[in-house]
């Protein structure tokens, strides 16, 4: 069998399979391709199913020089499922990676924004530009509603449920859930919607997209990460953020004003409470003032 063979079925596996959407599916391949620029690197012959684990353990100790042990980590990971889908399609008898450990790293807590920090980038945004009102309705959606930034770009004019006070979002895997949206994040929608977005050319297939480009098609991720980087960048903010940064703070802000994880775990979409729960280790002090306010010894 040949890489390139094995790499396919796998893809095909990841989609049709386990449901990821493209870009975990695309991540999971870079960490494949990574063992072949490695291989074909040192002129190493071999098959997917007859690379021994030697090969494999040389591979990540030279990756080890080059990058930090988190990307360490996920490469590990990546090539374990590749290996197992092999053993699982009985391509292999065995997983080469079953003997190799991955490097013990401490959980990564997210950089938030404080709210007074998203009040001032939000402020920055120059209104007097067509662009300026779409950009605050991003901003405010991202913030309001907690959502990732492939979910904002996907969003749909159909998904917009306004006088139930929801959007249906479709999440990891092509999930659907429904997040309450503020009315005034609604407001800023509208005015986007209404005196900007009905005056652009909308190309095929994008009609009911809701953020759209100057051309009249969806917008990009980079387009989004560009966006925020360059509010930072004109107010002076000292931090690295991305759009993920804005859904860090919605459950972070969430949590400190006393809503229960299970109702902030439904809004971001999270499968299990575990991936929520990193929130509880942002803000000691909250907890101090949980336990304070609500244990019968206080």
């Amino acid at each position: 069998m040949k890489w390139e063979h094995a790499l396919k079925d796998y893809q095909l596996y990841l989609k049709i399979e386990r449901g990821l959407s493209k870009n975990s599916i695309d991540n999971y391949a870079l960490d494949v391709k990574k063992l072949l620029v490695y291989l074909e690197t040192y002129q190493i012959s071999v098959s997917p199913i007859d690379i021994s684990s030697e090969i494999i353990q040389q591979f990540i100790y030279d990756l080890a020089k080059v990058v930090n042990e988190r990307t360490q980590s996920r490469i590990i990971s990546g090539l374990r499922s590749f290996f197992g889908f092999l053993v699982f399609e009985d391509y292999r008898q065995t997983n080469p990676l079953e003997l190799i450990e991955s490097p013990k790293i401490g959980r990564k807590l997210p950089d938030t924004l404080s709210e007074y920090e998203i009040d001032t980038l939000i402020g920055a945004i120059d209104l007097s530009k067509p662009e300026g009102e779409r950009n605050r309705a991003i901003l405010e959606t991202l913030y309001g509603c907690g959502l990732r930034v492939s979910e904002l770009t996907h969003l749909k004019l159909s998904d917009l449920f306004f006088d139930e006070g929801f959007i249906k979002v479709t999440g990891k895997g092509d999930k659907q859930r429904f997040v309450p949206i503020l009315k005034n994040t609604q407001k800023y929608i509208m005015i986007y919607v209404n005196d900007i977005r009905k005056h652009i050319k909308i190309q095929s297939n994008h009609e009911d997209t809701l953020f759209l480009n100057r051309r009249g098609k969806q917008l990009t991720r980079a387009m989004i990460f560009t966006i925020i980087r360059q509010l930072a960048d004109n107010i002076g903010l000292k931090k690295t953020i991305s759009p993920h940064t804005f859904r860090h703070s919605f459950a972070t802000h969430l949590l400190q004003n006393n809503a229960d994880l299970r109702s902030i775990q439904m809004m971001l979409g999270h499968e299990s409470i575990t991936t929520t729960e990193i929130y509880v280790h942002l803000d000691k002090s909250h907890l101090s003032k949980v336990i304070a306010k609500y244990h019968p010894r206080k």
